[in-house]
């Protein structure tokens, strides 16, 4: 019993020393659900859209000549990085439900987009050129790629459907297939029908119309301008 004892008042007492607090893990974007992400693309994207003047309202001369009583900037997006992960977020979300081996972003206002639906998802992106070069390697795509992977094309917005046809012939000359188009915003005027009709299917984290519902309810425009706009958009 003496031994015992003994040993026992040679223990050392415990440390008082804290243990090192360690890092926090640098967290991921957090990639959103289906559902999930289609709530936060109504609520908050269509209103930080408008407040960052990515959607504007008056009179507006399109590329086709007519004049357009809203306008839609999405190459802004590159100046908001928060905006811009959110809305990778979404995108990736509605990629997620779809069967692909790349991203293709198409140039100038997707290529922002698709690099970071690119970080989100960690899956490769591949870019369409405008303007092949004469020199250097003079290739029509960049980024790695190998014949019949399936690319999801990736773009801002959609009007109608014939630039998007254009944006897809390159990439099935180089023996790459294109089966489906992932758009920020439709802007509800005959591009799913086309894609449709030529066998691609469209996916929109936005419509025009969902858009200006969501700007109504908080107050950013007034019914008779949403009435305006979809009047047009009916028209054209």
């Amino acid at each position: 019993m003496q031994r015992v004892q003994s040993a026992r008042s040679k223990r050392q007492p415990h440390s008082m020393k804290r243990p090192a607090r360690r890092k926090p893990i640098s967290q991921p974007p957090r990639l959103y659900g289906y559902k999930e992400a289609r709530r936060l693309s109504h609520s908050t994207i269509a209103v930080a859209l408008f407040d960052i003047g990515a959607v504007k309202f008056g009179e507006f001369k399109l590329k086709s000549g007519l004049l357009s009583p809203i306008y839609i900037d999405l190459r802004l997006l590159a100046s908001h990085p928060k905006l811009l992960q959110q809305i990778a977020s979404c995108m990736a979300a509605i990629a997620k439900t779809i069967q692909f081996d790349r991203l293709a972003a198409i140039p100038y206002a997707a290529l922002p987009i698709g690099v970071a639906v690119s970080l989100v998802m960690n899956r490769p992106l591949i870019y369409t050129r405008k303007e092949v070069k004469d020199y250097g390697t003079a290739r029509p795509i960049e980024g790695e790629y190998l014949a019949g992977e399936t690319v999801l094309l990736i773009d801002d917005l959609i009007t109608k459907g014939h630039s998007k046809l254009e944006a897809i012939a390159p990439l099935v000359a180089v023996g790459l297939s294109v089966k489906d188009i992932l758009v920020l915003i439709d802007r509800e005027q005959g591009g799913a029908g086309e894609l449709e009709r030529a066998g691609y299917r469209l996916h929109a984290v936005l419509t025009l119309t969902a858009l200006l519902d969501v700007l109504v309810r908080r107050r950013k425009i007034t019914a008779e301008k949403r009435g305006e706009v979809l009047e047009w958009i009916r028209r054209n």
